[in-house]
């Protein structure tokens, strides 16, 4: 069957959350020290890790880190233990930092985004953004004049679900018309986004590098099921 709809996910996927130097501004290590690079790059990653677990939990906090992203309440709890298990030295410093991650205009899109948004819009083929996550990423596009583009944006915290849950799919879906059998589903986790397999969707894999190494991945994988030339 052709594909007649195209859903990707947000994080690693479209945009990447990245930081640069004044996220880390008066930020010290509990011994005084200024954090190196690659402490830096992990709190990032941890911020942002899709599936597995980052620090050791208590049950309460497991609970939490298991919804994190169908409530915000819950998401908010435990990146802030997260952050403090990471190093950050203080809850003052570890609320900036959250607070930037729940900006949308903080993040940054792949070089490809525009493209292969642009390129399937004017193939007529619809597009869904389905992500695990607890805000609104809704302004990540529309700042850029992209949410004409997007058909759904189908969001966990909205819909009750959370990849792989065959259902946030199933939403996703729904709202474009389109028969799961003729969805592609793009993502950086076959664990949570290759669940649109189980429905019958097919699923490309992309690596959640940073923006400036990552300029083509998406292209690459459309020119793979033949929706790019």
């Amino acid at each position: 069957m052709a594909i007649e709809a195209v859903l990707f996910d947000f994080s690693g996927t479209l945009f990447r959350l990245e930081a640069d130097e004044s996220w880390y501004a008066d930020l010290t290590r509990p011994d005084g020290q200024a954090f190196d690079v690659d402490e830096k790059a992990e709190i990032m990653r941890r911020m942002t890790a899709p599936i597995h677990h980052v620090v050791e939990f208590d049950e309460e906090t497991q609970y939490a880190w298991d919804h994190r992203d169908l409530d915000p309440a819950l998401h908010r709890k435990v990146m802030m233990k997260v952050l403090r298990a990471s190093g950050v030295p203080t809850d003052e410093d570890a609320e900036r930092l959250y607070a930037r991650l729940l900006d949308p205009l903080e993040w940054t899109p792949y070089p490809d985004s525009a493209a292969v948004l642009d390129l399937l819009a004017a193939q007529g083929v619809p597009v869904a953004v389905v992500s695990n996550i607890p805000f609104d990423i809704r302004p990540s596009f529309a700042s850029r004049g992209w949410d004409r583009l997007v058909g759904a944006f189908t969001l966990s915290y909205e819909v009750g679900a959370m990849k792989p849950d065959p259902e946030i799919f199933r939403s996703a879906l729904g709202e474009l018309g389109v028969p799961a059998e003729a969805a592609l589903m793009i993502g950086d986790s076959a664990e949570a986004d290759g669940g649109a397999e189980a429905l019958g969707s097919r699923f490309a894999l992309v690596e959640a590098l940073p923006t400036a190494e990552r300029p083509d991945a998406l292209l690459a994988a459309l020119r793979r099921h033949g929706l790019v030339e």
